[in-house]
């Protein structure tokens, strides 16, 4: 990648957007509605408003708003006003095919620019977006557009061919495939499928060829004055057993989304901001596309995976100021070592954080010790939509704590009293459920079709993580396990999370699931699954002596009364395709229960 280099602009003084955050907590309200977007005397809150057409005709109009990076050197350049009218022209493609406000679009694609130009311009022509994971199997995409009604798909050649081709015409409410790669076209990357233009002439009956639609598009379609309260994004969550469920946000929470970047990302105009979340999941939708353009951010998209060396090629050759990644790859670039990063220039970072799972208080360590920056983890779910609690850049960090609650929001640790009703607990360190004050702007407004599954989560004002968390003196939250992950043994409540970050500080860990397993004394004990550092001997002598070994590393740290009676070593644990290690899959297979919902699981080695 020699081209399209950004140089950084000498002299620039990065500033600490939450300077004084008690009094910013105790100042903070959020905006009206209306104060949002407005055009003309009209007032409506659209999300791609605020993310592309806010900067028409201001200096921002001719920025660099987006810049791709193919997985050899291509690299394709777009500015504020090209991605306006690149979304317009998609806005009004899906009108001349007769999709009306409220109509549903579902993406299938990894990271090709038309499919941030068909978000965007999916939210501009009023229409609801719907990521699925490129790497889902043909099962759970169905399911997904079945349970949301899917109107249209858009997708590539070759995932239409694989996982979509032989059923789409089962569902009542799919009208119209839309192929991004079926012509030739400047935001084509035909790298990115072995299939060849000379097919693009033959497509099947309902099936469009994106870049053939979008040239005769209109640059200037306006964008739809949809409501507050209208519905724009439609992300599926797993269920431990049963459907996926479908979460419903609205454009609303697009204010969230600029709140929480400015202050839990600490963006600025200036930044050059690289989240390496797949575009399939949440945080992909509001960190990878909404919030950097509703920042006015320059942001940068690689379509490769993930590769150590091209990672900090990146850093280096593009500039990163601001970097939002995941403790899996965190740990991926543990687990290389310290040499490779020394041997780039990493001094254009300014603020690095994580998202997707607690960090491991190592990794902040490490980050500090080798970038030169801690890692700033922070909270959120698909259900908040957008950053909940949060490391700051003005604040200290604690390694391994989740940080403070955003300004605007109201976090608490809450137990259920006789009556069934939660109420707070107050005292410090103790463990209960984390829960948020009903009423902030991107709250989640349903799960679709499931409603009384939505109203379960809230109680007396409370809306209910599921996390279980312990608060500490100072207000900083700690993660401690999902409600169903807690283990109790002999009278102990044990959290996995911590059991699993003392084990990853052992030089031979490489990954770490702990479970509770039923005993008949304790009640529970304590189980590791642990994934060893590809150099390690893996004897069976090597390994009962490693065995014995982390044992008692665990016991030294943790005390006997938490740390695992029992670790077994497995090739490869199960995870999901975000990263995270599926404890309640352990779990299943260990007391042979169902497995539940298994298709955003990784391949792993049973």
């Amino acid at each position: 990648m020699k081209k399209g280099i950004i140089n950084k602009l000498p002299g620039v003084q990065v500033v600490q957007n939450l300077s004084d955050y008690q009094q910013c907590c105790a100042s903070f309200q959020w905006q009206s509605p209306s104060s949002l977007s407005s055009q003309g005397q009209q007032s409506f809150v659209n999300i791609a408003y605020e993310a592309l057409d806010i900067h028409l005709n201001t200096s921002i109009e001719n920025k660099l708003a987006l810049r791709w990076l193919g997985k050899g050197d291509r690299c394709i350049d777009f500015t504020y006003a090209d991605l306006a009218k690149q979304t317009s022209r998609f806005a009004s493609v899906l009108n001349s095919l007769g999709f009306k406000e409220g109509s549903r679009v579902f993406s299938l694609a990894g990271r090709h620019p038309l499919l941030y130009i068909s978000a965007l311009g999916t939210l501009k022509a009023g229409c609801v977006f719907t990521p699925l994971f490129s790497a889902f199997g043909p099962e759970p995409i169905r399911s997904r557009m079945e349970i949301g009604e899917a109107n249209v798909l858009i997708t590539t050649k070759h995932l239409y061919r694989k996982k979509v081709a032989t059923w789409w015409r089962e569902l009542p409410y799919l009208k119209a495939i839309l192929l991004i790669d079926s012509s030739s076209d400047s935001s084509s990357d035909s790298s990115s499928d072995s299939s060849s233009d000379s097919e693009s002439a033959d497509l099947d009956p309902g099936c469009y060829s994106l870049p053939s639609l979008l040239k005769g598009g209109d640059p200037s379609f306006p964008c739809v004055k949809t409501d507050a309260q209208d519905m724009a994004l439609l992300h599926f969550t797993s269920g431990t057993t049963g459907k996926p469920k479908g979460v419903i946000h609205v454009h609303q929470a697009v204010e969230v989304h600029k709140t929480s970047a400015h202050f839990a990302l600490n963006l600025h105009p200036s930044d050059i901001f690289w989240c390496t979340a797949d575009p399939g999941w949440v945080t992909g939708t509001s960190y990878g596309i909404i919030a950097p353009l509703c920042m006015g951010v320059t942001m940068i998209v690689d379509e490769a995976e993930f590769d150590i060396d091209r990672w900090y090629r990146i850093i280096q050759q593009q500039k990163i100021t601001v970097w939002y990644t995941a403790p899996t790859a965190i740990r991926m670039l543990m687990k290389a070592g310290s040499a490779i990063p020394n041997s780039y220039d990493l001094s254009s970072l300014t603020f690095i954080a994580s998202v997707g799972e607690p960090l491991n208080p190592e990794a902040v360590l490490w980050s500090k010790k080798v970038l030169g920056l801690a890692f700033h983890d922070n909270w959120w779910q698909t259900e908040t939509g957008a950053i909940m609690i949060a490391n700051y850049a003005s604040q200290p960090i604690k390694p391994g704590s989740m940080g403070l609650p955003l300004p605007g929001i109201t976090a608490a640790i809450v137990k259920r009293d006789e009556q069934g009703d939660v109420e707070e607990i107050h005292q410090p360190m103790q463990i209960g459920e984390l829960a948020l004050k009903q009423g902030w702007p991107s709250m989640f407004q349903g799960y679709l079709h499931q409603h009384e599954k939505y109203q379960s989560c809230f109680n007396n004002g409370w809306y209910l993580s599921g996390d279980l968390a312990k608060r500490d003196e100072q207000g900083y939250y700690w993660f401690v396990g999902r409600a169903d992950d807690l283990i109790k043994s002999s009278g102990h409540l044990i959290g996995p999370f911590e059991v699993e970050s003392a084990l990853m500080e052992h030089e031979a860990v490489a990954e770490v699931g702990v479970i509770g397993v039923p005993d008949e004394i304790a009640g529970e004990i304590v189980k590791a699954y642990v994934a060893l550092k590809p150099d390690i001997e893996q004897s069976d002598a090597s390994l009962q002596a490693l065995q014995k070994q982390l044992k008692g590393f665990a016991r030294k740290r943790l005390g006997a009364a938490v740390a695992p009676k029992d670790i077994v070593f497995r090739k490869n644990l199960p995870k999901t395709r975000s990263g995270k290690i599926m404890r309640r899959l352990l779990k299943a297979r260990e007391l042979g229960l169902p497995e539940g919902d298994i298709s955003t699981l990784e391949s792993d080695e049973k």
